[in-house]
């Protein structure tokens, strides 16, 4: 993939920016991880620095920065001298990420169920509600990406910074393997479980909250091995 093809196919969503500001990685990062979850950016293809930064406008410092954050998260990979490929993982990584997830994220819920502020109750019922929105938009991308981010803003809340930095290295690449192996985007990580989970950690329900965060995370693994 070159940066004339990037310039000429609608492969990457249009940034909305505020006038006079230069994008961001934090503007970037969200939509080639849409690109790459919808597959508009297909498992087998390699981009550039230079094709991504003119596609975006931004320098190539800024791009190598976004693609570190995706190599840091498992979802692309670089190596030297060597155009970025995005990452495409097989049915044993797949078993291993989601046996390391569930025993990360039970410790996650429970330490949430402790610590969790109304605040933060809010702040997860407001990422379910954009999760729903873009399901019922057809959004698959960024249906996804948010599912994924609902278990990343759970690990912040806990207050557990490894833990939360472990999962980080984990669950995006969960996401791209929804998106490989799977056709609809809400089968998996639906936000009606998500809703339920936040429920019993708003009533500090440990027992409630483990057992559907466990139930979640199972469903999750049958799924994407029966496909993978």
């Amino acid at each position: 993939m070159n940066a004339h093809a990037l310039q000429r196919d609608p492969v990457l969503p249009t940034l909305r920016l505020v006038a006079g500001k230069k994008p961001s990685v934090d503007d970037i990062y969200p939509r080639l991880f849409d690109a790459i979850l919808e597959q508009r950016i297909a498992p087998s293809s390699r981009f550039t620095e230079e094709g991504l930064g003119e596609t975006f406008g931004v320098s190539r410092s800024v791009i190598r920065r976004v693609l570190a954050k995706l190599s840091h998260q498992q979802v692309i990979i670089l190596r030297p001298n060597q155009r970025a490929q995005v990452a495409a993982p097989d049915g044993q990584q797949t078993r291993q990420i989601l046996e390391a997830r569930r025993m990360t994220e039970i410790t996650v819920v429970q330490l949430a169920c402790a610590q969790a502020t109304p605040g933060q109750i809010r702040q997860l019922r407001e990422l379910i509600a954009r999760e729903r929105d873009c399901i019922e938009r057809d959004q698959r991308g960024p249906a996804i990406r948010l599912s994924g981010e609902f278990h990343l803003q759970l690990a912040a809340m806990a207050g557990n910074a490894p833990l939360a930095q472990f999962l980080n290295s984990l669950v995006p690449l969960t996401s791209l393997i929804i998106a490989q192996y799977e056709a609809q985007a809400c089968t998996y990580c639906a936000w009606e479980e998500h809703v339920a989970i936040v429920d019993a950690i708003e009533q500090r329900d440990t027992d409630t909250a483990v057992r559907l965060m466990t139930e979640h995370l199972d469903h999750l693994e049958t799924k994407l091995l029966q496909l993978n």
